[in-house]
């Protein structure tokens, strides 16, 4: 069968982005390329259309300088295309690329949410009503511990109903007995050694002035 038919051929693959922008790449460098020289042609027939009279030799160069500024024409316009067709890529690969992104993203929240719920499920402790419950029994044990704490605080030997006014006369008055007190432990005046102004003890060298005299 493939003798008298022929074997089907092979479909050649379907060329990326990339791919395709580099060949568009690489046109636009050889036309590129060419442009750069005929502007260099046209550079040199500006200048020998200057340097000659006008006339037939100059008309020549005209003419020739005419070609070459057609074909300029030609090559820029070809240019413009490349740059269009380029241009027209790469807002197919910005649209593709945003649209792989939102896919992304929508399956990264299509497995958030999955786990999500399954947290939920296997986590009483995300439930709200469990969470209202433990902060009731929070807020009730810390309300009794208060009150624990006052009771454990409260102090057996002062009655109720001593006023402020009488606790701070006796506060008052056992301070004046303390400065009596700290007064009174350095006895009577009587007791105390005067403070007599004494003469100096006396040195050796006061004794040897008297004896020296004395030899004398």
């Amino acid at each position: 069968m493939r003798r008298i038919f022929g074997a089907p051929k092979e479909k050649a693959p379907v060329p990326t982005l990339d791919e395709t922008n580099e060949r568009l790449d690489t046109r636009g460098a050889k036309t590129d390329e060419k442009i750069k020289a005929l502007d260099e042609q046209l550079a040199k027939y500006k200048e020998q259309i200057k340097k000659t009279r006008p006339g037939p030799a100059q008309d020549a160069i005209k003419r020739r300088a005419l070609q070459v500024l057609k074909q300029r024409k030609l090559y820029d316009s070809q240019r413009e295309q490349l740059y269009q067709q380029q241009y027209n890529l790469e807002q197919t690969r910005f649209t593709v690329d945003s649209i792989k992104d939102t896919v992304t993203s929508v399956q990264a929240l299509k497995a958030a949410g999955k786990e999500m719920k399954t947290a939920f499920k296997k986590n009483k402790e995300l439930d709200i009503g469990y969470i209202e419950n433990l902060q009731d029994e929070m807020f009730d044990m810390m309300d009794m511990t208060n009150e624990i704490n006052e009771a454990m605080g409260r102090s057996y030997a002062v009655p109720d109903d001593v006023d402020e006014s009488d606790l701070m006369a006796e506060l008052d008055a056992l301070e004046a007995d303390l400065a009596v007190e700290d007064a009174g432990k350095e006895g009577p005046s009587y007791l105390q050694e005067p403070d007599l102004d004494l003469p100096a003890v006396p040195t050796g060298e006061a004794e040897k002035q008297p004896a020296e005299a004395l030899r004398t």
